[in-house]
This record gives structure tokens, sequence and C-alpha cells, in this order.
């Protein structure tokens, strides 16, 4: 049954209880026979909850019984579940663009609590918000592009190489492209990976092997990304080789797999100053190469350059088990060696990892707990040694440890020409530095632009293990639209009146995602949107000084009609 919109609008309204989050504060059924006076609406109905599997049968049973040809969901917000009920109106033969939400959850509820009197009068302005914008509301029409079945891997490290084999190995073209003259990243300066133990050059060499033996995955070492255009499905790539010369290419996705640096501490600790002050990645390859001998005291300095009040307030993650790992490798080199690992808070999360720390403690490993406010001091002691003064917060006294050895553990950060390749590619980074995803539960290696993807460290600091998960995450959610050979896109897009278009190129310079073009049109310029790029966020309607720009599905006459209707009572 096709439900059209030409007809005199009916409006079916279906009001969730969320459980207690909305019913435990909005008197649902009030808002309900409040939304029954509205104009066209011909049903309304609560729901306990209307995302549940019985709350979008109901959605579709009122379409059908009702001839419902607009739809409105008053319950929490569109970013989790819009989708969702769009889906089920489509399925009752209605077009999802004639499906509307009031989010009166976050916006109502969870804000007013402690107003029940307030927060159902809000709910009803807001539900009758929605049916003033419902009511003209028209179908649109998504379209439908063409997806290149091949990839751009951004980086050659673990993350990278994963990502780029997953892809190949199910038949797609892979340029893998690596700034370095080998492949690798950090894995190169590993000794060996917790919690397993395993040489980190074993799992250097496979993946490396694979990526070289590979039909389907083209190589390209000291190489780096010098421009990207287009759009999902069909991006074009410019890429510049050590030798200047530049190849171009064409994608359909997108991975950024660039992995992270290890933050140098100098000025900190005596680091770069005393000769036995190194970091973590320095000391593995001291272990790697075997140069660790006769060792009688070390000590592991945790949360260097990290968590700090300004500047990389974050924790990095991976250097508590970085430092058990290693406090594990000196103990076995040299039995009778004393290791101390001075911390703030020990981050071994998941069962696996609690358990190697218990491990670490059964080796006689000694941990001191410092206080930010009181951080360790290094200085020069007799015999070549360093003096370690640290305030032991379980004793409440200040202890002096005479150190053959200083280790800091250090934070990853971002390399320093992320923020180009985020210009390059138009995806955001965060506070950070990191690479910013999407959202972190929905599409949490997605960016906002679609068909670009993240994976690594490039994204947040995480183990090797971590990090191959989320390349397997990142090569699933690329493989998905090159699969498919096309991929329908969002129709609230931006439309240009011709007429009143004068070419003066405001929209354009504000688009983020460059989604609009200048085009010679009878001697004049025109702007022109790139509907697969555009991502309706309004900016150039808003900045367009002739009003030649509207957005579909938030015409200024459903706006003013919104506006109209929360004044107006």
């Amino acid at each position: 049954m096709e439900h059209s919109s030409d007809k005199t609008p009916r409006v079916g309204v279906f009001i969730c209880h969320c459980g207690i989050n909305i019913g435990g504060v909005v008197k649902v059924p009030e808002v309900v026979e409040y939304a029954k006076t509205l104009p066209d609406v011909v049903y309304a109905e609560g729901n306990l909850y209307t995302c549940s599997s019985e709350g979008l049968s109901k959605i579709k049973e009122g379409i059908q019984k009702y001839d419902l040809n607009r739809v409105i969901v008053a319950s929490c917000t569109p970013r989790t579940h819009e989708p969702l009920f769009r889906a089920a109106c489509e399925e009752a033969g209605l077009n999802k663009y004639l499906f509307e939400m009031a989010n009166i959850r976050d916006q109502c509820s969870w804000v007013h609590m402690h107003e029940p009197e307030k927060a159902t009068e809000k709910a009803k302005d807001l539900v009758r918000m929605a049916v003033a914008k419902a009511r003209l509301l028209q179908p649109q029409e998504e379209p439908i592009i063409d997806i290149a079945p091949s990839a751009l891997v951004i980086g050659g490290g673990a993350a990278g190489m994963t990502a780029a084999l997953c892809l190949a190995n199910q038949g797609f073209k892979v340029y893998l492209v690596e700034k370095e003259p080998e492949l690798g990243g950090m894995l190169r300066d590993l000794h060996k990976l917790y919690p397993a133990m395993e040489e980190a050059s074993e799992v250097l060499n496979q993946l490396v092997n694979a990526v070289k033996s590979n039909e389907n995955i083209e190589t390209l070492t000291s190489t780096v990304v010098k421009d990207v255009k287009g759009f999902i499905g069909n991006f074009e790539a410019t890429v510049q080789k050590g030798t200047g010369e530049t190849v171009d290419f064409g994608i359909g996705t997108i991975v950024v797999a660039t992995g992270a640096d290890n933050f140098e501490p100098v000025g900190m600790y005596g680091y770069k100053e005393y000769d036995k002050v190194i970091t973590q990645l320095q000391l593995e390859q001291l272990l790697k190469n075997g140069k660790l001998k006769n060792l009688q005291k070390v000590v592991m300095i945790q949360c260097v350059g990290a968590r700090e009040e300004k500047g990389r307030t974050y924790c990095s993650r991976i250097c508590c088990m970085t430092a058990l790992k290693n406090a594990l490798l000196i103990k076995e080199l040299c039995p009778d060696a004393d290791v101390y690992i001075l911390f703030r808070d020990l981050q071994t999360y998941g069962e696996e990892y609690e358990r190697y720390y218990r491990e670490v403690q059964k080796k006689d490993v000694k941990f001191i707990k410092y206080l930010p406010e009181k951080p360790p001091e290094v200085s020069p002691g007799k015999n070549g040694k360093l003096n370690v003064n640290i305030y032991h917060t379980l004793i409440g006294e200040q202890v002096k440890i005479g150190a053959d050895l200083v280790v800091l553990s250090t934070p990853l950060i971002q390399h320093e020409d992320a923020k180009e390749l985020s210009q390059i590619l138009k995806v955001p980074l965060g506070a950070d530095g990191f690479f910013f995803e999407a959202h972190v539960k929905l599409r949490p290696v997605d960016f906002a632009t679609d068909g670009i993807f993240v994976c690594g460290t490039a994204h947040s600091p995480k183990d090797i293990g971590e990090s191959i998960s989320q390349a397997y995450a990142v090569a699933s959610r690329a493989a998905i639209p090159m699969a498919k050979g096309k991929v329908e896109v969002e129709a609230i897009v931006a439309v240009v009146n011709e007429e009143l278009c004068k070419g003066c190129g405001r929209c354009e310079e504000v688009c983020e995602y460059n989604a609009i073009e200048l085009e010679e049109a009878e001697r004049t310029l025109i702007a022109k949107v790139i509907e697969a790029q555009c991502k309706g966020c309004g900016v150039c309607a808003v900045t367009c000084p002739t009003g030649a720009i509207t957005m579909e599905h938030f015409t200024n006459k459903q706006i003013n009609a919104m506006i109209t209707a929360a004044i107006g009572g």
C-alpha cells in the first residue's frame, strides 16, 4: 500500500514512555490526549518502548489502519533511533522522509526531572512543533552512487597492514601507502608483545610477508598523500613518492591508519641529561639487542608527560602494561635485580591484564604509589648511579632508591603531520590531537565524512591487539559499500535556486565538506551542490546573501511553522 503525501496530511503520533526515562517525569497519557487535538492528527498513542519490536509493529499497523501519511515519534534522540523508525515507515510503504522525531527525553525529561508539570508542558510544545513541521514534509529520493571496488590505506603499521590484507582477501584492490622506507611502523621497535610474550619481529614478518605476497595490494613506501578529492565511491588520490614522482589513482574508500609517535620527555627526570635515564621504547631496543646485563636496581616512572592538568590530559593506556612486561623481562634476565614501578594509578584493564599484573607481583617487582603533587625526583648518585627520591604514600615517608637505570613510561602522541592529513581528507582531530570518530558508540571507526575510516593508534592510544581488532572493524565497514557496488546517500541536502544565485562563492568558502562548487552557466557563475558530499548542515543556506540556497527537509517554511507553533501555543 503506497501512502501519498499529496493528500491532506494524516498525522500519526507515537509517544514513548522509555521506561521511566520519560514516563517517570512526563505525564505521557496527558501528552497523548493533547496530541489528538492538534491539526491533522488522526491517531495518537503511547508506547512503553517505541523502539522495541512491538513498538515498531504499532507504527506499521497505525500507518496501514489509519492511512497515515505523516508519522511522528516523540521519544529520545534521533541520533540513535531515527534510522530505526524510518525503516519501519518504509516497510509500511511510507517514504521515510515523511517521518519526524520530537526529542522529549534528552531535551525534556532528563533536563527537567525535578519539574514534572513543566516537563509535561514542554513535551506538549515539542510535539506541537513536530506536528507543525510534519504537515509540510515532502517525500525525498536518495541519490544512488556507484562505488569503485578499491581502497586507499594510509599507514603501513600493524593496523594498516591488517586492514589492507582483510580488504585484499575479499577481492578488493588496495593501495597501501607508507611514508617510511619499510612497513611495520612502531612494531619494528618493539621486543615482545604482552600478554602472550610473542616476539614482535615474528608478528611483523608474518604481516609484511602476507602483504608483499598479496596480488591485490600495491605497496607504496617512502610515499605520502598530497591530495584527495571527491566523495565516497569516487575519491581521487594524489600521492608523492620519495623520488618526487606523483601518482594519481581512484578509490572507493579510505582507511587512516597512520599510527602515533612516542613522546620524548626532554627536560623531565633528567632525560637527555643523564645517560641512564631512558624511555620504555629505548628499553625495548636494549632488551631486543641483549645489551642489558648485571642490573641491580631499575626504577620505572609512570605517567611521564601524560595525565597532565594542561596539554596531554589523557591516559595513554598502554604504559602500565608495557612497564609490567618489561619489568618481567628484566627479572627473567637478572633474577636478583630489584625492579621498582613508581605509579599514580595502575591501568591493567580486563581480566587477562589483571592476571598478568598479579603474575608480575609474584616476581617480587616492587610498586610504590606517588602523588601528582609530589612526583619523583632524579639526581646524580654515587658510583655512576642515579638517586630517585620518592614520597612513599603508603608509609608516609620519603624514600631514596639508588638506580642503575631509570625508565620513563611516556604516552603515545599524534604525528606532527596529522594536521596536514586531516585538512587534506577534511576529517577532524580531537582535543588530544588524535583523529576523531563520528560517534564513540554508534560509529566508532567512521569519520563524519562518508567513505573514510580510522583505526589503530591514529585514532587513540592502544596496544597491538586492540589496533588489529579495530583494523578488522574498519575493513568490514569499508568493504560493505564496495561489495554492494552502490550506496544510497542522505537526501537531506542543500538545493540551489539558480535564478537567485549570484555566483558570489560564499557558500563554497564556508562548506566544510567541499560539497559546493561554482560552475559557469551563460556567462555567469552558479553554485552547484555535490549531493554525495553534502551533509545537510545548512551553513551554506544561512551564509547565502540572496537566499538562493534552501535545505531539503528543513525548508524555511517548515522551520517557520515550528517557530510559530512554539511561540503561538
